[in-house]
């Protein structure tokens, strides 16, 4: 949890209750334990329940990943944890929530600190404020080592060290009445003792910082003299506990491994674009020793080789648990940054239908495994019903051939088979794999002799529609071609790009790789006619219509959203239409693309969610199918259902397409043909693939890989590209 002194206000409008009873870890001021394990959970915002009567553990130093859908309370459960809201969870504990990392020590000791902003500085200087914790103990050692070596004033020791305790008093008082406001019955009787007994202390203390100099004698001077001398020997002790002389080798090491450069470092914080103080707050979180580090989406705005450098440095953080969300849903294997998760997890909280599910191993491993429970039990409940249908048939057999000669004994035998229909109706496998057993398996009062067969519910699909057909071209040709392209923005000392050559035909998959700020923009730009090139020649089909979706698309929408209320994803595609679109035609296309009815009418584009405005994006550029799309990071603000989606609709689309992306998987798919529904073992969906076999395929393509201004086509394709990735971030080395 941060740190008490930041102050930081709890988030509005969140209520969260849990089981608790004397003996829970929270009944204890300090629990040594680090594990977490709540029962009975219930979390809600602004009245709508996210969780109900969910169980939430989390063992010591094992690392979790958080899988769900967008909106089910991922995110809301993380703050909530963080911001010390869920009772039950040890206060000792220190918690850091990516994104908490933003703020410096409140402490007045140092009134230079006390009025610095968080953005003043270099980026290492920003990274190594985010600290709190150790900025507030370096405050006090260099509040107190002024006041000790201040000969001229010998009443500055005591203000000094009175100040200090006044300040620790505060700090310790704000925590106490968050627990005597928590607990109940005769702990909380206690708690609110101890809490009226530290008022009495704060005011004491507040008394002892007005003391007129005058009144201060030898005797005072010296105790608070040795105090403050204790007190400095202790700081300085937490201090080597924490490492804190190590600080910024420790903070190189995370900027250098999250890309940052010997450079980037030491420049101005403020002079960061958006990606990269998303980097900079990444850093600030890693960089703090931390018991519970809670990372939500922390491979946003990430290259490959930092989210490989990322995955190897949370595999190495053997003394911290982990939390990192991934956006996801149940739909076998549909995951995004899928290597990520399966890399960094112990083991799998899934929150779904309110309920937190718990699976000792990785993401791809739970799907599978979910799809073969599902299959089998599927399975199993057609076998049964159709015996039971057959017993039915016989049954009724019986009871005319009964009821026509008058025979009991027959009617007896119905009764029975009736019995035995209810009796035997559920599961017919124990709990280890045997038969079933009633006294072993079903203990306890039942209706019913056997466990109903529950077959897994699967989160309804996402789809998406989009227009596949560009027109025709009427002649052959290349729709770009690139000859030996060089080019240079103004005042740049180097080339951004030198020699490029690059070929597009109809129908081609073409993924390009590489760092950020490599140059890909740039070359999206000369192949849309946005740049000029300075050198070789840039030939474009002249019936082709090329549409690029930018990485600044979604920011754009927002601009627009700002300058117009009133502006709905309808109105502003209609716009972009000019009369080419009809209402209906755009209703429809835009509820094929995920904005259905009133969302795209009534809802305006500044209240859509970044997902929702990349869709109204792509709708923008394919209302008449391109010739050729140009795919700019379209999977930054999609969760996977989402991504998923776009591979198919994308896998169907009969243009050619240009992938810019960090995203593998979505490379792989889309690129070089690879199924979305892959299994750890390596085989397909059979039906798929029988479906697919009368539909328009594309063939796979290349990627490329964009380093130092040249374009270097990859043999392996994008696994080329992760050993790659891989091979340079052990060069960096992971400080552990």
């Amino acid at each position: 949890m941060p740190p008490r002194d930041a102050k930081k206000k709890f988030t509005e409008g969140i209520v969260v209750t849990a089981q608790q009873s004397r003996f829970h870890v929270d009944a204890v001021d300090a629990p040594t334990t680090k594990e977490i394990d709540i029962k009975d959970l219930n979390l809600s915002i602004g009245g709508r329940d996210l969780l109900s009567r969910a169980t939430f553990t989390l063992w010591e130093n094992r690392h979790y990943v958080l899988v769900g859908r967008n909106g089910t309370g991922k995110s809301t459960l993380l703050r909530a944890l963080a911001e010390g809201r869920i009772p039950g969870v040890p206060w000792s504990l220190h918690i850091l929530l990516l994104g908490q990392t933003n703020y410096v020590n409140s402490s007045t000791l140092d009134e230079s600190l006390a009025t610095l902003r968080f953005e003043d500085g270099t980026v290492l200087e920003h990274v190594m404020r985010s600290d709190a914790n150790r900025e507030r103990l370096l405050a006090e050692t260099k509040h107190l080592s002024e006041a000790l070596e201040n000969t001229k004033n010998p009443l500055a020791i005591v203000r000094a060290i009175r100040k200090l305790k006044h300040e620790r008093l505060v700090r310790e008082h704000d925590e106490m009445s968050k627990i005597a406001a928590r607990r109940s019955g005769a702990r909380g009787a206690k708690a609110r003792k101890d809490l009226i007994a530290t008022e009495e202390k704060v005011a004491g203390s507040a008394a002892l910082l007005q003391q007129p100099g005058a009144e201060i004698d030898g005797t005072a001077i010296q105790e608070e003299t040795r105090a403050a001398v204790d007190t400095l020997a202790d700081i300085q002790a937490s201090l080597d506990a924490m490492d804190a002389a190590s600080a910024e080798v420790r903070a190189r090491t995370v900027l250098y491994g999250l890309g940052f450069s010997a450079e980037a470092i030491l420049r101005p914080y403020t002079t960061l674009s958006g990606g990269w103080r998303t980097r900079c707050s990444l850093a600030s979180a890693l960089f703090q020793k931390a018991d519970i580090l809670l990372l939500d989406e922390c491979t946003n705005f990430l290259d490959l080789p930092a989210i490989v450098w990322l995955q190897s440095y949370v595999q190495n953080l053997t003394d911290t648990t982990v939390v990192v969300i991934i956006l996801r849903s149940l739909v076998f294997f549909s995951t995004h940054d899928r290597d990520f998760a399966d890399a960094v997890a112990d083991e799998l909280l899934v929150l779904r239908e309110q309920k937190l599910e718990h699976f000792k191993g990785n993401l791809s491993l739970y799907e599978f495994e979910r799809h073969a429970k599902t299959v089998n039990l599927t399975r199993m409940q057609a076998a049964l019903d159709k015996k039971t249908k057959h017993m039915e048939s016989s049954i009724a057999s019986a009871l005319s051939a009964a009821k026509r000669t008058g025979d009991d004994k027959k009617l007896k035998q119905v009764a029975s088979r009736r019995k035995k229909i209810e009796e035997r109706s559920g599961l017919e496998v124990g709990l280890r794999g045997g038969r079933f057993k009633l006294n072993r398996d079903l203990a306890g009062y039942h209706l019913t002799n056997r466990d109903a067969i529950e077959i897994p519910t699967v989160d309804p699909l996402v789809r998406m529609l989009l227009p596949n057909e560009p027109p025709d071209l009427r002649f052959p040709g290349s729709l770009v071609a690139l000859e030996k392209v060089s080019f240079a923005y103004p005042r740049a000392r180097m080339m951004t790009l030198v020699d490029i050559d690059l070929v597009i035909h109809p129908g081609e998959r073409v993924g390009i790789a590489g760092l950020n700020g490599s140059g890909k923009s740039t070359l999206v730009g000369l192949v849309d006619g946005g740049l000029s090139s300075m050198k070789g020649s840039v030939t474009r089909h002249t019936r082709a219509r090329i549409q690029c979706f930018s990485q600044h698309a979604v920011e754009a929408l927002e601009e627009r959203g700002k300058v117009d209320p009133e502006l709905t994803a309808l109105k502003e595609l209609m716009e972009t239409s000019a009369g080419q679109l009809s209402e209906q035609e755009a209703r429809g296309l835009l509820s094929g693309l995920g904005l259905p009815g009133k969302t795209a009418s009534d809802v305006p584009v500044a209240a859509l969610s970044g997902g929702q405005k990349v869709r109204l994006a792509l709708a923008k550029l394919i209302f008449s199918p391109p010739h050729l799309l140009v795919l700019d990071e379209v999977t930054t603000h999609l969760d996977a259902d989402t991504v998923l989606a776009l591979v198919e609709a994308l896998k169907e689309y009969q243009g050619a397409l240009l992938v810019i992306t960090h995203d593998r998987f979505f490379m792989r798919c889309v690129v070089e043909g690879e199924s979305p529904n892959e299994s750890p073992d390596g085989s397909d969906d059979e039906e798929e693939e029988e479906e697919a076999r009368g539909q328009w395929q594309a063939k796979p393509g290349i990627v490329y890989r964009l380093i130092k201004g040249q374009l270097k086509a990859l043999d392996g394709g994008m696994r080329k590209y992760e050993a790659i990735a891989l091979k340079a971030s052990n060069k960096l080395g992971v400080l552990r």
